[in-house]
């Protein structure tokens, strides 16, 4: 049975799904998230295609951010220290890295994408995530629609409005622009505009394009397969968005995409492939500073990353 949450009409472009809603899937039983199934991935995976990430937290709530490297460690060690830390693992282009667990993924996507007649993706990809069990990750966007399929564990998530209040179409920008990591400032305040959903395994999570989102883990290890999605709509907008970042960085001041019409975003769209190729804006994100790697019964998991040490 499908549970929706009732549309938020704030939310400016949602896409073809409305609200937050909870799915069944066929995934747990099939054994992608066993300790023996999870060892082997994480020993044979792309190390250039590892986020290790460390979230700290200040007394108001705001996040700063560590990253780690993949290290020398075995797939059992890793998944060891994952297990015993405070270690939030994405691992990306799941499609490559995990192909027989991505397969299955996209029978069970087809089943939710029936339940939504106008969602037509134009793109699949998707990240692994294997996450220690006080884990939580910060308020953040995803420039993608996100199917969240829950394998491990409990996780809870809180999905927000998509309005300019809850997410300024301006942080939106630099973060497609990749001039910022995809964090996004946060008040206590919002807290009264979630929606709450514990996630249990065998459930899979839609909500709508952009909506902002935080997720806790509920004390236990938790994994989970994140597929985003790309929609002709939403690859609009996103090259719209671009666009306006290169815009903004030229002093400009330009309308919010949500008042644009198919046209003009379509013009934006087209606008920002030529200035992705001219290199209109160059990313600040691309080559992250990496301060440890995973480590046995080190504090929270991460061992100090020596200085001068190649990155693994």
């Amino acid at each position: 049975m499908t549970v929706t949450t009732p549309v938020d009409l704030r939310t400016r472009y949602p896409g073809p799904i409305p609200a937050a809603a909870v799915h069944p899937h066929g995934l747990v039983d099939q054994g992608f998230a066993t300790d023996e199934a999870l060892a082997g991935i994480l020993h044979r995976y792309p190390a250039d295609l590892f986020d290790i990430n460390l979230y700290d937290y200040d007394d108001e709530g705001q996040v700063s951010l560590r990253t780690g490297t993949r290290g020398s460690l075995t797939g059992d060690q890793l998944l060891e220290a994952i297990q015993a830390g405070r270690l939030w693992v994405n691992l990306r282009q799941a499609e490559r890295g995990c192909p027989d667990l991505w397969a299955a993924a996209m029978g069970e996507f087809a089943t939710i994408k029936a339940r939504y007649p106008g969602l037509k993706a134009v793109t699949n990809a998707g990240q692994l995530i294997i996450s220690s069990p006080a884990a939580k990750v910060p308020y953040h966007f995803d420039a993608a629609g996100v199917v969240l399929f829950h394998l491990r564990g409990r996780k809870r998530l809180f999905v927000y409005p998509g309005d300019e209040a809850h997410l300024p179409e301006a942080a939106m920008e630099q973060v497609v622009a990749r001039q910022t990591t995809e964090e996004l400032p946060w008040r206590p305040a919002f807290e009264a505009d979630a929606t709450v959903v514990d996630l249990e395994p065998g459930q899979a999570l839609t909500w709508p394009l952009y909506a902002p989102h935080r997720v806790e883990n509920l004390d236990r290890f938790c994994v989970s397969l994140s597929m985003d999605f790309q929609t002709w709509p939403s690859r609009m907008r996103n090259g719209a968005l671009y666009t306006n970042a290169v815009i903004r960085s030229r002093g400009g001041n330009p309308r919010f995409t949500d008042t644009m019409s198919t046209p003009e975003l379509a013009a934006r769209w087209a606008a920002s492939l030529a200035l992705r190729r001219i290199g209109g804006l160059k990313s600040r994100i691309a080559h992250l500073d990496r301060d440890f790697t995973p480590a046995l019964g080190a504090v929270d998991g991460a061992g100090t990353l020596q200085a001068g040490s190649a990155l693994r």
